[in-house]
């Protein structure tokens, strides 16, 4: 069966979407420092999830239900980070019912990333792994399916993050196919980490991706079915396998229904259902089909993210840098604190988009943050945060006294139950009881 698979002219195709909205910050004053209010623009964000399940969510998961239901051959991977999960739950639960319909083709796999889309892999604790497994067993709860593939946020990898999944067991990763770190070799084929023979590396076309992402509308032309194919086509047959990825927002949020955008969707897929050059296939399937082409070492950080496909993207800047070490200095009082809620806060203040809107970079990087950002400036961003992050560590400090009192006080307490003298009142009975009697 394995040397059929591996000697087949047939090339594999993975196409996966990634599913994202972060719960964004309200205006935070620096008078408001110390009121202690909610961080979170839950009017904001409600309407914002609203649309885009009307203008992509709904209308596209709607045309993959009906194009899977007449070529079960497509294969789809989604990447839905536990924030975004958590606000279909609450604003649009009609999507997530559109999600689950998806689910229950058996034709879609959900893949395992950090609940709170963040930068925890940039901790050197066991966070990272503990928002790993609170997404994998949200996936389970929303969908009844065990993730056994990861992305990491934006993308973001080297060997250490690699090795850190693999000892949570997974099989496979996905990576960003970069000159940087592939010199020659072809990001159309499976490779492994250096070190751990358990899990397998897929590298994105970025591309072709991009191709669809940014560049569906350029220059007052519009990106064809047939010129796509053409190049997917133009792939050498011994190369086996391509991997797409991008935001699912692509398709009717970035760019609207009006660019044809969810039409070009619908007829390339179709397209790729009735044609012999490509199997749809998700990442799972790709691993166990085919072989090792060869190890991959990363020893810098990439992610999918500007120009660099470093971490400049989040930690490129003073500002960045600054926000993001305060942050971290939180995490221990937090743990020992062990307060729901206040972890819930901290790790969605980790939320990477919080980071992203405080680059200061230029030209077309400097556009894309400018696009997604809700601030008019990255140093409003900046501010905006540092004021939350100022009100939330006033919180922390006063709630580690609490936890503090509370500990020396039990303490207190055990060290006298341990320690209690015989009561005057008792003493003047000692050895007087005989019998049964008093003397």
């Amino acid at each position: 069966m394995n040397s059929l698979k591996i000697t087949s002219p047939e090339q594999h195709l993975v196409i996966y979407f990634q599913v994202h909205q972060p719960k964004r910050l309200k205006a935070f004053q620096f008078f408001d420092i110390g009121s202690h209010p909610s961080y979170f623009d839950d009017k904001a964000n409600e309407e914002i999830i609203r649309r885009i399940a009307k203008e992509c969510y709904l209308p596209a998961n709607t045309m993959l239900l009906k194009l899977i239901g007449k070529y079960p051959q497509i294969k789809i991977a989604f990447s839905i980070s536990g924030g975004t999960l958590d606000q279909f739950e609450k604003y649009a639960p009609e999507v997530l019912d559109s999600f689950k319909f998806l689910a229950l083709t058996g034709s879609v796999e959900f893949l395992a990333e950090t609940n709170y889309h963040s930068l925890a892999s940039m901790l050197s604790t066991d966070e990272f792994e503990t928002q790993i497994i609170q997404h994998a067993e949200k996936i389970y709860r929303h969908f009844g399916i065990h993730p056994n593939f990861f992305r990491n946020t934006e993308l973001i990898y080297n060997d250490e993050i690699g090795k850190r999944v693999h000892d949570l067991g997974f099989d496979g990763i996905f990576c960003d196919g970069i000159y940087r770190i592939l010199g020659q070799q072809s990001p159309h084929f499976v490779y492994k980490h250096p070190d751990q023979d358990g899990i397998k590396i897929l590298l994105r076309n970025y591309q072709l991706s991009d191709d669809i992402a940014f560049r569906f509308n350029q220059h007052g032309s519009t990106l064809t079915v047939a010129k796509y194919l053409a190049w997917l086509n133009a792939i050498p047959v011994h190369q086996r396998v391509v991997n797409l990825a991008m935001d699912y927002e692509t398709f009717g949020e970035h760019h609207k229904k009006e660019s044809g955008i969810l039409s070009f969707l619908e007829n390339l897929l179709e397209q790729l259902a009735t044609q012999k050059k490509f199997r749809l296939s998700t990442p799972s399937e790709v691993i166990k089909a085919l072989p090792v082409h060869n190890t991959l070492p990363v020893p810098q950080y990439v992610s999918w993210a500007d120009q660099e496909r470093d971490l400049s993207a989040w930690l490129g800047n003073d500002m960045q840098r600054d926000a993001f070490d305060t942050l971290k200095k939180l995490e221990r009082t937090l743990k020992e604190i062990d307060n729901p809620e206040l972890l819930d806060t901290w790790r969605n203040l980790m939320t990477s988009d919080h980071f992203y809107y405080m680059s200061t970079k230029k030209d077309d990087d400097g556009n894309v943050h400018a696009y997604f950002s809700p601030y008019a400036s990255p140093y409003e961003a900046f501010i905006n945060f540092m004021n939350v992050l100022s009100d939330f560590s006033l919180i922390v400090t006063r709630e580690k006294q609490v936890h503090e009192d509370t500990i020396e006080k039990a303490n207190q307490n055990e060290f006298e139950r341990r320690h209690e003298e015989t009561p005057v009142w008792a003493e003047k009975y000692a050895g007087s009881y005989d019998n049964g009697h008093l003397g």
